[in-house]
């Protein structure tokens, strides 16, 4: 494990980490199987290195001895009425289990003065304990820099930069159809259930987080614009009669124009400010944004994904999970989704707890190697970061920026991932 926390990694010393993992696995867990186990020769290991001096591809070809193909089994249809597939306040309890909460608490700022870490007194004086009452830092409601993070990061070892459709949830390619050729499912009800969430994304992104005022005026991360809020109380203002209007046109006439540009950015600052409110509200409950017939709605939706798709999310869950349950570790999510939608698709497949909203970018604008380039600024490059996802766009930002990339093409590898994790391969 020591291994990987070098940054820049040596694809030397990461291939012999996978090889004795792959060994390890073998003898620990063996699986039956009738599928020819495939090795991997030391020519094969030297010829990729020699290709790739500085870079390494993670993925399931490295760990057929454990997982081949042919071998995972299918997962049973869950009863509708399952804990596993309930609704996000039932999987993710608002009452965190006292381990992950010190893991929370250790790992993530808070973005409230009044929650964060209390400034150290000093008990040898009068004069330095008046000293650190003054340095408490005071009401500072919008003023917040992009991307803020405690001195608590630094304490941070390794960060998991996500992608979120096909490598954590399986939606476009339900969309597509695509899944539902590659696997063998009717393709009836597979896009039936793409298109029945896609409009509940879109109808809670509208209704609940301003998509319609936002689309053209998109940002990449929740705090962009947050230099732009004065902190005014939100309690009693009407975002529908302020005059905003979220055009490209509008927005790039009022950016230029003094007092105008002003008004208009703090009032977008304001839209963006009352999203973290509901997104932290309701990250471990979306069904309260919901009527009791959406919200019922929802959970068959859900049910019945993860049965057309064999437990795709719940296997992805475990690996999640695990991270999040470390100290040290901390979970990305970057997606080419814009951020609004974005945050809606979190919510209702149930990952707000796994993603706070300050640890979802938008690729959308700038691309995912920008958002690498931002995330690295942010956690600094002491830090060994890992790129799992199933494109290509992850795989040339992880290449560029010389961090390993795990890929997600089917379930095994998610699998293989989880089992990596576990054995502190990773």
């Amino acid at each position: 494990m020591s291994s990987l926390m070098e940054s820049p990694m040596s694809s030397g010393i990461f291939n012999e980490i996978i090889l004795n993992f792959a060994a390890s696995t073998t003898n620990a867990s063996p699986v039956s199987t009738s599928s020819t186990v495939v090795n991997i020769s030391t020519s094969a290991v030297a010829s990729i290195s020699q290709e790739y001096p500085t870079y390494t591809i993670l993925g399931q070809s490295q760990y057929q001895t454990c997982y081949p193909s042919s071998g995972f089994g299918v997962v049973p249809p869950a009863d509708s009425n399952t804990e596993s597939l309930a609704l996000a306040s039932t999987t993710y309890p608002e009452e965190k289990p006292n381990a992950l909460v010190a893991a929370r608490a250790v790992q993530r700022p808070s973005s409230d003065a009044s929650t964060s870490p209390l400034l150290p007194r000093a008990t040898a004086s009068k004069e330095l304990d008046e000293q650190a009452r003054k340095n408490i830092p005071g009401k500072n409601r919008g003023k917040r820099k992009a991307d803020t993070s405690s001195s608590q990061d630094s304490e941070l070892e390794r960060v998991f930069l996500w992608d979120l459709d096909e490598t954590i949830i399986i939606f476009h390619s339900l969309l597509t159809g695509s899944y539902a050729q590659k696997y063998g499912k009717d393709p009836t009800l597979v896009i039936g259930s793409g298109l029945s969430m896609e409009e509940m994304i879109f109808e809670v992104a509208d209704t609940h987080l301003f998509f319609n005022d936002l689309e053209e005026c998109d940002q990449v991360h929740i705090e962009d614009v947050a230099s732009d809020d004065n902190g005014q109380d939100l309690s009693n203002y009407n975002f529908s009669t302020d005059g905003f209007s979220g055009s490209e046109s509008n927005a790039n006439h009022s950016s230029s124009v003094g007092v105008q540009g002003v008004d208009w950015m703090r009032k977008l600052a304001f839209r963006y400010r009352r999203v973290r409110e509901i997104y932290n509200k309701y990250r471990t409950n979306v069904g309260g944004l919901l009527s009791p017939q959406k919200r019922e709605a929802l959970q068959r939706l859900r049910t019945d994904i993860e049965v057309l798709t064999d437990s795709w999310l719940e296997t992805a869950l475990k690996s999640l999970l695990l991270i999040q349950s470390r100290k040290n570790c901390e979970n990305i999510l970057i997606t080419t989704t814009q951020l609004m939608p974005a945050l809606a698709k979190v919510l209702l497949y149930g990952l707000g707890e796994v993603f706070p909203i300050e640890n979802i970018y938008s690729a959308t604008k700038i691309g995912k190697e920008s958002c690498f380039e931002r995330i690295v600024s942010r956690f600094g490059k002491k830090v060994t970061y890992v790129v799992i996802g199933d494109g290509r766009d992850e795989e040339v930002a992880a290449k560029q920026h010389n961090m390993p990339f795990w890929r997600i093409t089917n379930h095994a590898d998610l699998v293989s991932l989880h089992q990596a994790l576990e054995l502190d391969f990773l």
